[in-house]
């Protein structure tokens, strides 16, 4: 049996795999990235705080957000999540409310302004379903408006309030300043702190500035855990309901999955 010379094997196997890519299906151009994103994030915190006041009285809170933004800088969403504090406070004034729950409502546009620096502005509706069969005048349901800069791992924010804000008498034009750092110390873990101050228009005796420090840490596949401590100067007059001080300092501990 005689061997084929080396060039003409070498010039067979080329024409021969010439041949098969001719063969072979083009492959499919790639899809052009979509600018629509979509997301769902499922939490389970020990205890709701919203700007250093208790929401739930000190109870754990189940919470839902789900999440639009576009490609143009335009985001959308909406918050769910159990509270206590409408019906506690109802029941310390004599009456009741069957409003358990808080559904929050926002748009807004977020954009680069310069390397590191971006620019956030939007809208957002605390909406308390269910809460009118008591806490009719003054309502409770809140609009605000908000405007903030980032750079980096710091972030400061200004909200202020288009409606009374949160069933306080005549408090349209009440105002929240808050300074923010997300600093990530490694590819897992990230310290988080904030500094904060709440005033209350023509109700300057629920004013307060509030602390946190804590830390998160990101297990991957969306799954994310952390606590942190959080802590006022608020009068605890003001904000103690049926012996509990919703304003004190505590531990709030997380843990979220996004989808």
């Amino acid at each position: 049996m005689h061997k084929l010379p080396a060039s003409l094997l070498t010039a067979g196997l080329l024409a021969t795999s010439v041949a098969a890519q001719a063969q072979a299906p083009a492959a499919a151009p790639a899809a052009p990235e979509s600018p629509h994103t979509f997301a769902a994030k499922l939490s389970l915190y020990s205890e709701y705080e919203f700007r250093g006041i208790s929401q739930t009285s000190e109870k754990p809170a189940l919470q839902l957000n789900l999440d639009y933004s576009h490609s143009s800088g335009i985001y959308a969403g909406a918050f769910l999540t159990n509270i206590e504090w409408l019906k506690d406070t109802a029941e310390s004034l004599g009456g009741h409310t069957r409003g358990g729950t808080e559904l929050d409502l926002f748009i807004g546009w977020k954009k680069e302004l310069a390397p590191d620096i971006t620019l956030d502005v939007g809208y957002l509706r605390y909406q308390y379903p269910r809460s009118e069969d008591f806490f009719t005048n003054p309502k409770v349901n809140t609009d605000e408006l908000w405007i903030g800069l980032g750079w980096k791992f710091i972030s400061a924010k200004y909200s202020y309030t288009v409606s009374d804000a949160f069933g306080f008498f005549d408090s349209k034009g009440s105002q929240f300043l808050e300074l923010n750092v997300a600093y990530p110390i490694t590819e897992k873990i990230t310290i988080t702190g904030q500094v904060a101050k709440a005033e209350f228009e023509n109700n300057s005796a629920f004013d307060y500035t509030v602390y946190k420090l804590g830390a998160t840490y990101d297990f991957g596949d969306g799954w994310l855990a952390g606590a942190y401590y959080k802590d006022t100067d608020a009068e605890a007059s003001a904000y103690t309901v049926l012996g509990k001080n919703w304003a004190k300092g505590r531990t709030v501990a997380f843990v979220s999955k996004t989808f």
